[in-house]
C-alpha cells in the first residue's frame, strides 16, 4: 500500500470504493466505471477499496457478490481489493491524534461533550467544526464548489462501539493510499467539507474530486432499488453483454466528441476525458440500453454468440436430447440480428426443439381468432405448401399468391402460418427457417394442427 502522498506526483491514482450493503447498482457500476475509464486513458492506477466498517450491514455474500459483477463487467483493479474494516488501528490513531491536538472532543450518547483526550468505550469521537470558515475546492463536473462552516455541525468520527464513521476512515484511506482523483457520485458532494477539513488536520493533501450527475427514470426521479431496475445481476442475468452494458453506463454523464455512442471500449478509453463530463442528471433509458445491447450482440462473431448464449440454451424448456447443434447453428444465422438479449433465444428457436410449438394465447387471439381468414389462410397454404419446391423464394411466393387470392398482403397472409408453426407472432424470418431448418412434413404437421384447433 503506498504512503500518504508518495505517488501523487506519479501518475493518477483514483478509487471505486463500494460499501457491501448491497448489490451493484447501476449507478455504483457507473461510478466504477468513469473511475476505470480515467486510469486507463491516464495510464494512471485503478484502486478497489471496500468500505467494510458498517459491519451490522455488512455481509460476505454481498461482497462476494459485488466483486463477481465487476468482474463480469471487466473493470479489473490494478490493487486490491483493500478492506477497510483491516485498517481500524490506523483509523484509530489518526482519531487519537486529533484528539491530542483539540481537533476533535469524547461525547457520550447523549451527544454532551466528556473531559478527556483518550479513546474509551462506550464513548464517540467528534470533529470540532471551525466557526465562520469557507471550505471551496473547484470539482471537474460541478466546477466552483463553496460551503459555509456555519452552516455545519460537529460530526462524529467516531463510534461508540469502537469503528470509524465513513468520512473520517474515507479520508484516512485516500490520502495513505495517495489517491488523486475521487471519482464518485453526486449524492456525496455535500461530505466534501467535512473530508478537507479532516484532511487539513492531518497535514495532507486533498484529491481533485469530480462527483458524477445523478442517474434517474423516465419520470425524471433518482433511481430507486424499490420502483427501478437497478440491479447489475438482473442486467447480467437477462442476457445482456458485458461491453454492451459499460458502453451505455459511459454514455450517462459523458458523451464521444464526434457523437459515435455504440463503439468498442478500447476507442472510448481514448476518448473519455473527465472534464467532458456534464452535471446533467442522466436519464437512464432501457430502450436506448436495448439498442445498445442489441447493437453489440450483432457484431459477435458466429463462433462467439454461440459460445456466449449457451447458458440460457441450458436453462431452455426442451429435453437435451431433442437439441440439435448443428440445426441451432443454421438458426444462428436467421435470428442473431433481431435479439435484444441473450435471453430472447429461447422463444425465438423453442419450436424447433419442441414436439409441438408453444401456446401463446395472445399470439392466438390475435391472429388465429381476431384476425381474416385464419382457417381458409391455412387450407390454401398446405395446399401450395404441399406442391412447391422447398426453398425459400419459392414457398414465399406461393404465399404471396395465396395472400392475393383473399386481397392480403404478404404480412397478413403468413401470420397465421407462423402462428402455426412457432405458436407466435414474432420470430426468425419464417421462410428461411421452413426452407432450411424444417422438413415440410413437419410444417405440414403444424398447419393440420393448428387448423384442427380452429
Amino acid at each position: 500500500m503506498a504512503g500518504k502522498a508518495s505517488l501523487r506526483s506519479v501518475s493518477s491514482r483514483v478509487r471505486f470504493a463500494p460499501s457491501p450493503t448491497g448489490y451493484l447498482h447501476v449507478g455504483s457500476a457507473r461510478t466504477a466505471l468513469f473511475n476505470w475509464l480515467h486510469a486507463r486513458s491516464t495510464g494512471g492506477t485503478y484502486v478497489l477499496r471496500i468500505e467494510d466498517t458498517d459491519t451490522e450491514r455488512n455481509r460476505p455474500e454481498l461482497t462476494r457478490s459485488l466483486l463477481e459483477e465487476l468482474e463480469w463487467l471487466g473493470l479489473e483493479w490494478d490493487e486490491g481489493p483493500y478492506y477497510q474494516s483491516e485498517r481500524r488501528d490506523r483509523h484509530r490513531d489518526v482519531v487519537q491524534d486529533l484528539l491530542d491536538r483539540d481537533f476533535a472532543y469524547l461525547c457520550d450518547a447523549d451527544n454532551k461533550p466528556v473531559k478527556g483526550t483518550r479513546i474509551a468505550e462506550g464513548l464517540a469521537v467528534r470533529f470540532r467544526m471551525p466557526a465562520q470558515q469557507t471550505v471551496a475546492f473547484d470539482d471537474i463536473v460541478r466546477g466552483h464548489v463553496a460551503f459555509d462552516t456555519s452552516d455545519l455541525e460537529d460530526f462524529v468520527i467516531w463510534r461508540s462501539n469502537g469503528s470509524p464513521m465513513f468520512l473520517l476512515a474515507n479520508a484516512v484511506d485516500d490520502a495513505d493510499m495517495g489517491i488523486t482523483h475521487a471519482i464518485r457520485g453526486e449524492d456525496l458532494l455535500s461530505g466534501v467539507p467535512k473530508v478537507l477539513l479532516l484532511l487539513d488536520a492531518m497535514g495532507v493533501d486533498h484529491p481533485i474530486y469530480a462527483h458524477l450527475p445523478l442517474l434517474v427514470n423516465e419520470s425524471r426521479q433518482k433511481l430507486s432499488k424499490r420502483r427501478d431496475e437497478v440491479a447489475m445481476s438482473y442486467f447480467r442475468d437477462a442476457g445482456y453483454l458485458p461491453e454492451a452494458m459499460l458502453n451505455y453506463l459511459a454514455l450517462l454523464g459523458w458523451g464521444p466528441p464526434d457523437d459515435i455512442e455504440i463503439r468498442p471500449m478500447g476507442e472510448i478509453i481514448e476518448l473519455f476525458r473527465l472534464d467532458n463530463v456534464n452535471k446533467a442528471a442522466g436519464y437512464f433509458d432501457l430502450r436506448k440500453l436495448e439498442h445498445v445491447n442489441a447493437t453489440h450482440l450483432r457484431d459477435l462473431e458466429k463462433e462467439d454468440f454461440i459460445t456466449r448464449v449457451r447458458p440460457w440454451l441450458d436453462k431452455a424448456p426442451w429435453s437435451p436430447e431433442h437439441f440439435d447443434s448443428a440445426l441451432f447453428e443454421r438458426m444462428v444465422d436467421l435470428v442473431q440480428e433481431k435479439l435484444r438479449t441473450f435471453s430472447d433465444i429461447v422463444r425465438f428457436v423453442d419450436f424447433l426443439f419442441l414436439e409441438d410449438p408453444v401456446e401463446d394465447t395472445e399470439s392466438w387471439q390475435k391472429v388465429m381468432v381476431e384476425g381474416p381468414d385464419a382457417a381458409a389462410i391455412l387450407d390454401a397454404s398446405r395446399l401450395v405448401l404441399c406442391n412447391c419446391e422447398w426453398e425459400p423464394e419459392q414457398i414465399k411466393h406461393s404465399i404471396t399468391e395465396v395472400g392475393e387470392s383473399f386481397d392480403l398482403r404478404l404480412g397478413k397472409t403468413q401470420a397465421p402460418i407462423r402462428v402455426a408453426i412457432t405458436g407466435r407472432t414474432v420470430g426468425p424470418p419464417i421462410f428461411e427457417t421452413m426452407a432450411e431448418c424444417m422438413d415440410r412434413s413437419e410444417v405440414i404437421r403444424r398447419i393440420d394442427n393448428a387448423r384442427a384447433r380452429l
